[in-house]
C-alpha cells in the first residue's frame, strides 16, 4: 500500500498535490504554502489532517440544589437517604459572587456521595433567597429532580412512608407493557425537607445500566439521572447534544393513569429523551406534549432561591467551552469564565449558564 506523506518526507510533486488539497479543505496564508513547498525534508504531522472531535463536556460532575437549612438537609440525606458527606466548605469573596451571581454572598457546600454519584448542598448564609413556591407542580419548567435506584421498590417506599416524606405521587407506580421503552419500571416522586422533587426507581431486568442489576444488600444505590422540564425538545437538543456534546442514549413516550398518577398531573403526556456524558448520570428532557399550563422559569430566579438547581459538567477547556456557548447566544449566570484560585470547590475555574428553559448547568475545568 503506498504511504501517505501526511506521517513521511514528502517528494514536491506529492507535496504539491497535498497543497492543493489543503488549500481548498483549510484557510492557508500563501507564505505558509511557500515554505512548506521549499522546505527541504519536511515531515508533515499527522495532526494536521485531523479535525478536532473533542467535546465540550466529559462527565456530568454533581447535581446541586441550593437548600435553607444545611444542617436539616444533611440529616434527611444521610439519614432517610444514605447519602456519605465527601466533603463540607465555607466559602465567599469576589470569585463566588461573579460565579453564581449573588452580590455579598457567604455560602456552605457540602458534597455528598451514593454509589458512585455525587449531589451537592449549597446553603446562603447570606443573603437568603426565596423559597419553592407551594404550588409548584411537577410539569412547571423550574422542576428538575435526581432519580435514585432502589433494588426494592416496596421496601424503600415503606421505608420512606415510616420518615413521613411529603408525597408527590399517589403510590408507587409500575409502568404499563403496552409501553415498549418504559414497561416495567416502577417509580414513586417525594420531594425532600426544603420541597425539591425527589425520585426513586426500580428497573426491570432488562432495563437501566448492569450496575442497578449487581447482587446488594443495599436498599438505595445510586443516581440514575437528573429529569428537566423543558418546553421544546429539539431546542434543548441544540443546547446539550450540539453545544455540549452530550449524546442521546434513549427516547420514550409516556402517558395514562400510571404516568398521571406518578408525576400528579392529570392528562400529562410525556416525551421523554435522556443523554449521556462518558461518565456520570444521564440528563433526562421531559417534554410535556399534555398539559400545556406548565410555567416557565421565574426570569429572576438567583443561584441563592431554593427553587434553584445547578448541574455540575466537567470540560478540558472551560474558555473554549465557554466561547462556544456564547456563540449560541446562550445566557450566562456568570459574567465569563471565572478563576477560583483555592479550588476550595475541587475546580480551578467554571462559569454557570443556563439552557433554553432557564435550568442552570455549571461547566468546570479541574
Amino acid at each position: 500500500m503506498r504511504k501517505t506523506c501526511l506521517a513521511h518526507t514528502c517528494g514536491h510533486g506529492e507535496r504539491a498535490r497535498f497543497l492543493t488539497r489543503l488549500r481548498h479543505s483549510v484557510p492557508v496564508s500563501l507564505p505558509l504554502i511557500l515554505w512548506l513547498l521549499l522546505a527541504p525534508g519536511l515531515r508533515l504531522p499527522l495532526v494536521l489532517a485531523q479535525p478536532v472531535t473533542e467535546k465540550p463536556v466529559r462527565a456530568v460532575d454533581a447535581i446541586g440544589m441550593t437548600v435553607s437549612d444545611m444542617d436539616r438537609s444533611v440529616e434527611f440525606y444521610s439519614e432517610v437517604l444514605p447519602f456519605e458527606k465527601v466533603s463540607d466548605v465555607e466559602v465567599y469573596g469576589t470569585a463566588y459572587e461573579h460565579l453564581l451571581g449573588v452580590f455579598g454572598l457567604r455560602i456552605r457546600v457540602v458534597r455528598m456521595k451514593l454509589g458512585d454519584e455525587f449531589i451537592e448542598l449549597t446553603e446562603y448564609l447570606t443573603p437568603k433567597g426565596r423559597p419553592v413556591p407551594a404550588d409548584s407542580r411537577s410539569h412547571d419548567r423550574w422542576f428538575q429532580h435526581i432519580a435514585i435506584i432502589v433494588n426494592d421498590m416496596d421496601r424503600a417506599y415503606q421505608w420512606l412512608r415510616q420518615n413521613h416524606v411529603v408525597h408527590v405521587s399517589t403510590a408507587p407506580q409500575l409502568l404499563p407493557d403496552w409501553n415498549k421503552n418504559a414497561a416495567g419500571i416502577r417509580a414513586f416522586y417525594f420531594k425532600d425537607p426544603d420541597g425539591h422533587p425527589l425520585e426513586i426507581l426500580q428497573f426491570p431486568p432488562d432495563k437501566g445500566d448492569p450496575k442497578w442489576h449487581q447482587t446488594t444488600n443495599k436498599l438505595f444505590l445510586g443516581i440514575d439521572h437528573t429529569a428537566i422540564v423543558v418546553a421544546d425538545t429539539e431546542n434543548s437538543l441544540k443546547f446539550y447534544k450540539d453545544s455540549l456534546g452530550l449524546k442521546v442514549a434513549g427516547t420514550s413516550e409516556n402517558y395514562g393513569t400510571e404516568q398521571e398518577h406518578l408525576n400528579n398531573v392529570f392528562g400529562a403526556r410525556i416525551r421523554i429523551t435522556s443523554l449521556r456524558a462518558v461518565r456520570g448520570p444521564a440528563i433526562e428532557f421531559l417534554e410535556y406534549l399534555t398539559p400545556h399550563d406548565g410555567r416557565p422559569m421565574p426570569p429572576n430566579e438567583r443561584s441563592n432561591d431554593l427553587v434553584h438547581w445547578q448541574t455540575t459538567l466537567v470540560t478540558h477547556d472551560a474558555d473554549r467551552a465557554a466561547r462556544g456557548l456564547f456563540a449560541g447566544k446562550f445566557a450566562f449566570v456568570s459574567p465569563g469564565v471565572v478563576l477560583i484560585a483555592e479550588k476550595k470547590l475541587g475546580f480551578k475555574k467554571g462559569f454557570l449558564v443556563r439552557d433554553p428553559d432557564g435550568h442552570v448547568m455549571q461547566l468546570v475545568e479541574k
